[in-house]
């Protein structure tokens, strides 16, 4: 069996075991370095996401803690889906994606890795962005550190909330 050397997964295999704290709830007040917090709105925050199906994967989610959409208020559903929409733009805009994957996994059954706070995944999707290599080695290759990424995702927004006066960030 070949093995592939991935030693910055030990940091998340440890954090799992002492995770208490919801990951959207612990960036809402936190420096954004800290959490890969792209932006935040009146009622919802978009973030990188820490373990990307593809590159420029970001999570959107209500800045109240509930794990069912049902029980968000208007305007936190209405906020929710313009925090959708301007992370597309800013995803458009720095990575030009083909096409996107967006969508919200709720309960375990579903797959959620965090079930009690809702937030949706935005997958930026580019013709050909498969390989053999989650078929044949279950291995997914990411193209771009999270580092590198967020650095440009936020000069982006920067530059975007300037154009569009937006003081939201």
């Amino acid at each position: 069996m070949d093995k592939l050397w991935a030693p910055w997964r030990i940091t998340y295999i440890r954090s799992a075991k002492k995770k208490t704290k919801c990951i959207f709830c612990g960036a809402r007040g936190k420096p954004y370095k800290n959490h890969y917090l792209i932006f935040k709105s009146r009622h919802s925050l978009c973030m990188l996401n820490l373990y990307p199906y593809n590159n420029g994967h970001l999570l959107v989610a209500p800045l109240r803690h509930t794990g069912e959409i049902a029980e968000l208020s208007d305007a936190e559903m209405l906020d929710l889906m313009k925090t959708v929409v301007k992370s597309r733009k800013l995803l458009d805009t720095l990575l030009k994606p083909h096409g996107y994957n967006i969508g919200i996994n709720i309960s375990e059954t579903a797959r959620a890795g965090i079930q009690n706070h809702i937030h949706i995944h935005l997958v930026p999707r580019w013709k050909g962005d498969t390989n053999f290599m989650p078929v044949a080695a279950g291995t997914k290759i990411i193209s771009q550190s999270l580092d590198e990424l967020y650095k440009q995702l936020k000069k982006c927004y920067v530059e975007y909330a300037e154009q569009k006066n937006d003081k939201n960030y």
